[in-house]
């Protein structure tokens, strides 16, 4: 009886220490795996160096738009400004609509991932993009989701909402939010919640909430701690800036991006594998802007990007035709999909009209003769009319669900144990966002006070872009188009900066060293004169 008793005992003890030990090989199994899969990854997108010449305007300029950075304004209000619309590529939401091969067109502004450059000729790419503060990134999601989202409260239930959008799309061929990465994910999320809860209030009446927190409406409005914790929010918004830029987002091109995310979620530390190669891919831009230095940003955009566009298109010289409006034109609408949706939904009940800002082809100075002190000019006035329209919109969007009254001041009644929460579920975008102010503070530098490196990055480009349309020309021909794009592009950079050029300063020098000579000359003359005398 005694041995019976011994071997079960035995085999229990077995089983038990089997218990414990095999889910750690497993996890030291899956770790080693994911270990592979996002080294594997990271050696693979290594591109080589070419830092030497990214300061230099390509013949494709790819927008990578990373959600609620401002992306959209700099779209409307500069670039509209300086692409024709047959330059822009047509926009490609849900699938690619041009030969990425050979495009016919020159930007490319998209919310799609870095794996996009996959498609498009890179060696003829430059690259520019906008980051945000992660923290403020979070909450702006949050907020748009729910503005959207709440536009179809005036339906009377979520399956008419559904119904008299798909009917309204169909009709219009306009495209939507609803198709637009990460809201096509985002927004229809929210709308169900949206019209769950107003469901089990069981009116459509708005209560006067008393609640302090507008982050924090349940009643009304899914509360942000839940939000930021739901697996969604996991799959798409945190560290959204790093995996867009490293086009690893579930929009991407690439077939292993899940793995990859999944496994950086499940194991953070080989985050670090893919913040790197994000950061590379910064040092690699363009421009790098940041939301929250907005004005210097914008200002450092037209120099770096602006003006090389202007210059490469002859308008700081030539006059160039305007656009004119075209129902059929297949490039781009300049109404923004999100204003088409709140257009179409809101018209009837609420009187809206079409946004202003961006339901225009009018430049106010055109591109004809355009400089960069004209081109920033323009955006400033562009700049306020969407901001008063984007004002409104808020407003009436939000109006079913007036206790989430999202404002500057409502965030700071957030606790702080949400905020620190945000900022470690954002751990690789809070480090990313500071490797972006040290480029952004470097490009700030660089245009402020190192023109000549400019000037000789752009003489070392011009050989290699201009080559092909000079052949076949006189050499003096040549070399005077070479002279006169270059100084067209140092004047306007130089336009608003105040900045000297080579010459200027060498005149400068000149004139204070024969008005010393001159003065040393007279005051010699005089002494010699006091002492014959």
């Amino acid at each position: 009886m005694a041995r019976p008793l011994g071997l079960g005992l035995a085999l229990a003890l077995l089983l038990a220490m089997s218990a414990t030990v095999l889910p750690l090989a497993s996890s030291a199994d899956d770790y080693a795996r994911c270990e592979g899969a996002v080294k594997g990854w990271a050696d693979s997108v290594g591109e080589g160096d070419n830092g030497g010449d990214k300061l230099n305007l390509k013949d494709l300029l790819f927008f990578l738009h990373i959600p609620r950075t401002g992306g959209r304004t700099y779209f409307h209000c500069f670039l509209k400004k300086l692409y024709t619309n047959a330059q822009e590529c047509p926009r490609s939401y849900d699938k690619l609509r041009f030969d990425p091969s050979h495009p016919d067109c020159t930007l490319v502004v998209s919310h799609d991932d870095y794996s996009l450059t996959s498609k498009l000729p890179r060696e003829r790419t430059s690259v520019v993009t906008i980051l945000r503060n992660p923290v403020d990134r979070v909450f702006s999601t949050y907020e748009f989701s729910v503005e959207v989202a709440a536009r179809f409260l005036v339906h009377p239930n979520l399956t008419s909402a559904k119904t008299m959008t798909s009917r309204v799309l169909t009709k219009s061929r306009a495209v939507s939010t609803l198709d637009i990465w990460p809201w096509k994910y985002l927004v229809p999320w929210m709308r169900e919640d949206l019209f769950a809860r107003r469901d089990a209030r069981g009116n459509d009446s708005v209560p006067s909430s008393k609640k302090i927190n507008a982050y924090d409406v349940e009643d009304m409005v899914m509360p942000l701690h839940q939000y930021i914790n739901d697996p969604v929010a996991h799959e798409i918004i945190h560290n959204g800036a790093t995996f867009q830029i490293t086009g690893l987002t579930n929009n991407s091109y690439f077939n292993g991006a899940h793995e990859v995310r999944h496994c950086v979620r499940k194991h953070p530390d080989l985050g670090r594998f893919v913040l790197q190669v994000a950061k590379n891919r910064l040092d690699r831009m363009l421009y790098v802007g940041l939301t929250e230095d907005h004005e210097e940003s914008a200002r450092l955009f037209a120099h770096m990007v602006g003006a090389q566009v202007l210059s490469q298109s002859g308008a700081l010289k030539l006059d160039v035709q305007e656009d004119q409006p075209s129902g059929t034109d297949s490039h781009s609408s300049m109404l923004d999909p999100e204003d088409e949706e709140t257009n179409e939904h809101m018209n009837s009940t609420h009187g809206w009209k079409n946004n202003e800002a961006l339901n225009t082809t009018e430049d106010d100075h055109g591109k004809g003769n355009m400089t960069v002190g004209k081109l920033m000019e323009t955006y400033e006035g562009c700049i306020a009319k969407l901001r008063k329209s984007q004002s409104s919109r808020r407003r009436i969007s939000l109006k079913k669900v007036e206790a989430a009254n999202f404002t500057k001041a409502a965030r700071r009644h957030v606790p702080e144990a949400i905020l620190n929460q945000i900022i470690s579920l954002n751990s690789l975008d809070m480090e990313l966002y500071e490797y972006a102010k040290k480029i952004f503070e470097q490009e700030h530098l660089m245009l402020k006070g190192q023109h000549p490196m400019v000037v000789q990055q752009k003489q070392l480009a011009d050989q290699m872009v201009r080559s092909s349309s000079y052949e076949g020309q006189h050499p003096m021909v040549v070399q005077h188009k070479q002279l006169t794009d270059q100084k067209d592009w140092i004047d306007a950079v130089c336009e608003s900066w105040s900045c000297f050029t080579w010459w200027k300063v060498a005149s400068f020098g000149l004139g204070i060293a024969v008005t010393t000579v001159f003065v040393v000359f007279v005051v010699t003359g005089r002494r010699t004169l006091k002492l014959k005398v």
